[in-house]
């Protein structure tokens, strides 16, 4: 199952940014500095969707889980790197 965390909605993410401006030992000189605070919410529909993806997705494959545990544990796994550089160039492109 993949999440991404790109496509929250408007509502879920709030930016505040807000300017103070802090004097030097009281002089006149003053000195503005950008604070920029961000804040996630996350209401029930939202969560209530990801848990449903959740429950939804498939599930562990475990007799392949196992065989590739074996093969790795005796050393007789094998990978292409020209796969593995493929399947990492077709992700990104998503």
């Amino acid at each position: 199952m993949k999440i991404d965390l790109n496509s929250l909605a408007p509502s879920q993410l709030t930016t505040d940014r807000s300017t103070k401006q802090a004097s030097n030992s009281g002089n006149v000189d003053f000195q503005s500095t950008t604070e920029d605070r961000t804040t996630f919410h996350s209401d029930s529909a939202s969560v209530q969707s990801l848990t449903s993806q959740a429950m939804n997705s498939a599930a562990i494959r475990q007799p392949k889980v196992e065989a590739l545990r074996q093969s790795v544990n005796d050393g007789t796994y094998q990978i292409d790197p020209a796969k593995i550089a493929e399947a990492f160039i077709a992700s990104n492109g998503e």
